[in-house]
């Protein structure tokens, strides 16, 4: 017979946000019965997240640091025309850890992995075995609403750690080597030194299109190797990706595709970088202040986590802009040189921007001078971006 099981707040979707959510809860407001479910049989799928540390403030920084597996002190960009080592924190998380911390807090009646959800309102969620959640609040975190509602590009990659027969000699991350040969769009490659033997590389490209070609991916990877004289001895992990990159669209079309009414976060909830697509630092933001609500009824939730979500849609209209440029007014064989020129800026503004903390004057640097593009049609993507913040932004 199906069951009926009730909680307090039911999060639905076991990845980043939601597994944020979750500690976040049970760190703050230990009494509450919270149930977290997912399709997976782990929490965290199979992903490596990193981050800087200015993309954290230094407030939420215990909700992060007991997931951290790899940390580093600077990093590396190279270009075909610079070359610098940023002095920040660079950190990363792997989704083992994830899923080992969630366990550890919660007890493990709360963590329902194996349990697709068919369905979720304010209150409640039916999973595919016919049981029923019934809450006092719903958090839907399942991943990307409708994404045709927005005007998007995207971020596609391949990565794949390594165990290596000699030592490699990355000293530092490599966050973005963009020497390699550019295809479709912007493409670096980007490499994380787990350990003298470990190495996580992966291939990132820009490009107009979603689908993404694995094997392509893996030859690349391959022949970066080889060009660096690298010997690999196996592969540990492998995953890919692909993240909308945000130039417009309407923002409340989209919340409302995820589920009208219903509280969400994360991707579902159109809370990530619209340049990058990272959405760690939304994460951890808004896992924090669900858990210093003092209401979390499903109503509540949903003007909380909508009134945040769009906040956040309103004030990034300046990095849908440059993503915007990049696409439509960069050619796709030149796109690196808008990076390039980025790289060359203060690394406090490099910091600010990763975290969608840019200030004015950081704005203001970024767009002066002589873009890396052709300025008429930088400047006719620039109006038309302008007009759809206009219209769009002030909802």
């Amino acid at each position: 017979m199906p069951a009926i099981i009730h909680c307090d707040v039911a999060i639905v979707g076991g990845g980043l946000a939601g597994g944020l959510i979750a500690l976040a809860l049970r760190k703050k407001r230990p009494e509450l019965d919270i149930r977290i479910v997912e399709g997976g049989e782990r929490l965290g799928g199979n992903h490596l997240w990193s981050f800087f540390a200015s993309d954290v403030a230094a407030a939420d920084r215990w909700l992060v640091a007991p997931l951290i597996s790899y940390g580093w002190t600077r990093y590396d960009v190279v270009f075909p025309g610079h070359a610098r080592t940023l002095k920040a924190g660079y950190y990363a998380i792997e989704s083992d850890r994830l899923d080992q911390m969630v366990r550890a807090a919660l007890p493990p009646r709360a963590v329902m992995t194996g349990r697709k959800a068919l369905g979720a309102s304010a209150r409640a969620v039916v999973l595919a075995d016919g049981d029923r959640i019934e809450a006092g609040g719903v958090i839907d975190c399942r991943g990307p609403g409708n994404l045709s509602q927005l005007e998007l590009g995207w971020q596609k990659f391949l990565g794949r750690e390594f165990a290596l027969a000699e030592p490699h000699p990355l000293k530092r991350p490599l966050v973005m080597d963009a020497t390699v040969a550019q295809a479709d769009g912007y493409r670096f490659v980007y490499a994380l030194p787990f350990a003298a033997t470990r190495l996580f590389v992966e291939d990132t490209y820009y490009s107009d299109t979603p689908e993404i070609d694995a094997p392509a991916l893996r030859a690349r990877i391959d022949d970066w190797l080889a060009a660096r004289r690298i010997e690999t001895e196996g592969v540990a992990r492998e995953e890919t990706g692909v993240l909308p990159v945000a130039m417009g669209g309407d923002f409340e079309e989209y919340w409302r595709s995820g589920g009208n009414r219903v509280a969400k976060a994360g991707m579902r909830a159109g809370l990530f970088h619209p340049l990058t697509g990272y959405s760690l630092p939304d994460a951890v933001r808004l896992a924090r202040v669900i858990a210093d609500a003092s209401d979390l009824s499903g109503p509540a939730l949903h003007e909380l986590t909508f009134g945040y979500a769009r906040r956040q849609w309103q004030r990034r209209g300046f990095y849908r802009m440059l993503a915007a440029m990049l696409f439509r007014a960069a050619e796709p064989q030149e796109r690196y040189r808008v990076l390039e020129r980025f790289y060359r800026l203060d690394a406090g503004l490099i910091a600010r921007f990763y975290a969608s903390q840019s200030s004015l004057l950081d704005r203001a640097r970024v767009l002066v001078g002589k873009p890396p593009v052709p300025v008429g049609r930088a400047l006719n993507v620039v109006s038309n971006a302008a007009k759809g913040v206009a219209i769009r932004g002030t909802k």
